[in-house]
């Protein structure tokens, strides 16, 4: 695997960059101005879909650093309509985004996955 920092520059090469601009095709579950939802290829659980945004942003860190109020805003919006349309809230979902190598980032597009339909347990092992 290619280790990924999380930090820019952004790779416009990158899978879901790609799914962006139509050259992967995704089953979508929503798509706004902001946000391109869509089912995870490998789901871990019943319900795993995937929310990105539509701006280059390699990780949380640099949206969250670079986004415009308005980018935030709808892609967070964009995240609980997901769910609410998922039918998720009333037994309970997770909302998981990871940054860099120790955080076990694979695709280097700021992006957060809604886990659903099951108890997902613990969120990492405990120490001991």
């Amino acid at each position: 695997m290619t280790r990924i920092t999380g930090l820019p520059p952004y790779d416009p090469q990158n899978i879901f960059a790609r799914i962006l601009r139509g050259e992967i095709p995704c089953k979508r579950v929503l798509e706004d101005a902001f946000a391109l939802a869509f089912h995870d290829i490998n789901p871990q659980t019943p319900v795993h879909v995937l929310v990105i945004p539509k701006g280059p942003y390699v990780s949380h860190a640099d949206f969250s650093a670079n986004a415009s109020d308005a980018e935030v805003a709808g892609f967070w919006r964009a995240v609980g309509k997901v769910a609410r349309d998922l039918g998720l809230e009333s037994t309970g979902y997770r909302i998981l985004s990871n940054m860099g190598e120790d955080g076990g980032q694979e695709v280097p597009h700021f992006h957060v996955h809604i886990f659903g339909g099951r108890r997902v347990g613990r969120m990492v092992p405990a120490q001991g």
